[in-house]
């Protein structure tokens, strides 16, 4: 019978179940390394392996292949600086092509068989000939994802409002949408700068205890009871910091 151990990728920050042998032994906050379906990637031990049901283990498709040892950690520091210079070089390249986007990270697995080069921008974006340059620049699998002003924060990391770290890049696996209303109801004050979060949107925060609240009783609609309270201006800002449709569609690899 195989383990299951829960492993902390490194970019994006995620938590993945992944089967572990009995002849591997790894504890709490030991790096290593796992096999995902995008390739070798390198994580860090957050539950040691425990024993699985055969159901558990049919549906796990990640598998840490070894407990990282100093070759790795020498392996992950050049994988570090190569990825600095690959965020450079497809900055060039987005500027040649004058493209709408703006960078985020750049992300190599650990066996360098694909490079991912994370962005945001306000409308869908044709990068094709982007991914043909940069295949030939690096040799390898290229992927650009588009991803949401949320991400971003997620994949950079920063202190919060509360003065903790910020909760999308330590735990929050995936984003809920989070509206004025949410702080309307919990009596929170209407103040954007208050109210926002590192990424320009409204606090994550903001939905965690939002259900403990009983609905609003003192206006028949939530939005004219704050338009009541605040003048246009505010009211525009506000809406501008909630959650938008996302098309997640706009990547590409080659």
């Amino acid at each position: 019978m195989q383990n299951i151990a829960r492993i902390r990728m490194r970019k994006p920050r995620r938590v993945l179940q992944a089967l572990c042998s009995d002849q591997i032994i790894i504890k709490r906050d030991d790096p290593c390394i796992v096999q995902t379906d995008r390739g070798q990637e390198w994580g860090i031990c957050v539950l040691p392996p425990e024993p699985c049901s055969s159901e558990i283990e049919r549906h796990s498709a990640f598998k840490v292949i070894r407990r990282a040892h100093n070759n790795d950690h020498k392996t992950l520091k050049d994988i570090e600086q190569e990825e600095k210079k690959a965020l450079v070089t497809c900055q060039k390249y987005v500027t040649k092509h004058n493209l709408p986007m703006r960078l985020v990270e750049s992300e190599y697995t650990f066996d360098r068989h694909r490079l991912t080069f994370y962005f945001t921008a306000d409308r869908r974006v044709d990068f094709r000939e982007l991914v043909k340059d940069l295949a030939q620049e690096f040799h390898t699998r290229i992927e650009l994802r588009h991803i949401q002003i949320r991400d971003q924060s997620k994949l950079i990391g920063g202190i919060g409002n509360c003065g903790l770290h910020l909760c999308c890049a330590r735990w929050i696996e995936q984003f809920m949408p989070i509206s004025m209303r949410m702080a309307k109801r919990q009596n929170l004050s209407l103040n954007p700068s208050k109210i926002s979060g590192q990424c320009g949107r409204l606090l994550c925060c903001l939905s965690y205890e939002n259900e403990m609240y009983p609905p609003l009783k003192y206006y028949q609609d939530d939005e004219e009871g704050i338009e009541e309270e605040l003048d246009q201006e505010e009211i525009k800002l506000l809406k501008q910091l909630e959650d938008e449709p996302f098309d997640s569609n706009n990547k590409n690899t080659k």
